[in-house]
């Protein structure tokens, strides 16, 4: 047999997987991974853990390998997926200027405000497909320059190195030998052109950041250089993808076509919907994005950002105490037959795509001596759905590209009431592959196809083809006037 090593660098934890030639785990390692939290929101993580991680986290799935009959001669190449976003600055001889400052991180919400009061909004978007917003790395380094001394000496003496966690990572297992990342690391940034796939001069100058040494920039299927991880490999192993965690989700899941998307279902969730090899942006509250790309092609999509899904259930659990585990739920909304005219807005820290109310807060309407807490849980079920039909409709209005099918994971998968109220309500089929550890497959396939391992995309589409499949309900009276109900509510 022969292998893909596949490292996927999360938020929480790193996983390091092997995947035979049928797409299919023989082995796993996972590792958790500590964040800092203090302040008004600042999030970091230590770098030197991350990489430390890393290697824990291999050293963990290589020994279950071995224990399973494996040889380390079977590993053919590797990839590597990450938490997107976060990003280290280290100086020219590879030691960090600061801790790494983590997606999560809020930090840098005055200079967004700046950033738009200066009338910038329109042309960021317009060249990178974000809004300002300190979920991209590129606010929390200017904070970083206009707060750190050393750091603002280093930038401007040109000796200090950006890198999103992959280019780390990268830069540590090659001992500097490699710097790049991917483009749709790159595409997270807010330096990034999606018109001409390269660092916008124009962007870094504004943003004072022009001495600021960036990675070369590669599609994601591609050879980024080679590594003995540390010694653990008796031999140097080629690093033939990157690619950012959703990303990969998508490609694991099979987003190889335009129209097809998955949906990550987990504390929020996030929509990626390949639209295709030309760049389209949003009028609609959509992010423009790179989904992914190899050598010889580029898929672009549109991602939609719901802020809260699996946590508005969470709150319903430990706030008002109105079920003891979340797998009760799905029998909770199946015991009445309709919501009973109950909304439930989760906008408990704001509303996220397709509206934008960062400041709205969360409420349910529609409560009489008629509703009881089923009503409730099943109100908030639905308003995932919900939430998800709303960005798909804005996508398929931004580019005319109508939805083919959508693909879930994450943890409210399990639960059938919500993957069957959003096949009726998108009246498209919605699949589920049952695979935790998606993002892994995902750079599996894209590192695999660069060396040979994998044929081709048409091959891929044969493996882990065994999905649970929803169909929608020929009826859709009573899912629209469901949905109806959500329109005034949530307006």
């Amino acid at each position: 047999m022969r292998y893909v090593l596949s490292i996927d660098q999360g938020t929480s934890s790193t996983k390091t997987l092997l995947f035979d030639e049928y797409g299919k785990v023989f082995a796993k390692g996972s590792v958790p991974l500590k964040s800092i939290f203090y302040g008004d929101g600042f999030v970091e993580q230590d770098p030197e853990e991350i990489y430390q991680n890393v290697l824990h986290s291999l050293t963990s799935c290589l020994a279950d390998f071995k224990s399973k009959g494996g040889s380390l001669t079977e590993i053919q190449t590797s990839g590597i997926s990450n938490q997107r976003e976060t990003f280290v600055i280290w100086d020219d001889q590879g030691i960090p200027l600061h801790n790494a400052i983590v997606w999560q991180c809020k930090r840098s919400v005055e200079i967004c405000n700046k950033l738009s009061g200066y009338g910038l909004t329109e042309m960021i978007k317009a060249k990178t497909g974000l809004i300002i917003d300190p979920y991209f790395s590129g606010t929390k380094l200017i904070w970083l320059y206009q707060h750190d001394e050393k750091i603002k000496k280093a930038i401007d003496s040109g000796k200090a190195y950006f890198g999103t966690i992959d280019t780390w990572l990268l830069y540590k297992l090659t001992d500097g030998k490699s710097y790049f990342t991917d483009y749709t690391n790159a595409s997270r940034t807010l330096f990034f052109n999606l018109s001409s796939l390269t660092w916008d001069r124009e962007l870094l100058d504004i943003f004072e950041l022009s001495t600021l040494n960036l990675p070369s920039i590669k599609p994601s299927s591609c050879f980024f250089g080679t590594t003995d991880f540390n010694k653990l490999m008796p031999a140097e192993l080629s690093v033939t993808a990157m690619i950012g965690d959703s990303h990969a989700a998508a490609f694991g899941e099979g987003c190889f076509s335009t129209g097809t998307a998955k949906a990550t279902l987990g504390t929020g969730c996030s929509i990626l919907m390949n639209i295709g090899p030309e760049l389209q942006s949003s009028g609609s509250g959509m992010i423009s994005t790179i989904c992914w790309s190899t050598e010889d092609q580029i898929a672009y999509a549109l991602e939609g950002v719901i802020v809260s899904c699996g946590s508005t259930i969470e709150w319903l659990k430990n706030e008002l105490n109105l079920f003891s585990s979340n797998a009760e739920t799905e029998s909770m909304a199946r015991s009445v037959a309709d919501n009973n005219g109950v909304y439930l807005v989760p906008a408990f820290s704001g509303l996220g795509a397709p509206y934008w109310q960062m400041n709205r807060k969360a409420e349910i309407s529609g409560l009489s001596f008629g509703a009881n807490k089923n009503h409730i849980v099943r109100a908030a079920l639905e308003s995932v759905p919900y939430q998800i039909k709303d960005v798909v409709a804005a996508m398929e209005k931004d580019t005319g590209i109508a939805l083919a099918g959508l693909m879930v994971n994450g943890g409210m998968t399990g639960n059938g009431f919500v993957l069957q109220f959003m096949a009726d309500l998108l009246n498209k089929n919605v699949s589920n592959m049952g695979m935790p550890d998606v993002s892994a497959l995902g750079v599996a396939y894209l590192a695999g196809l660069k060396t040979g391992f994998f044929k081709s995309i048409a091959q891929l589409e044969t493996l882990n083809s065994e999905k649970t499949t929803l169909q929608p309900v020929k009826d859709k009276t009573k899912i629209n006037l469901a949905y109806n109900g959500w329109k005034n509510a949530i307006t």
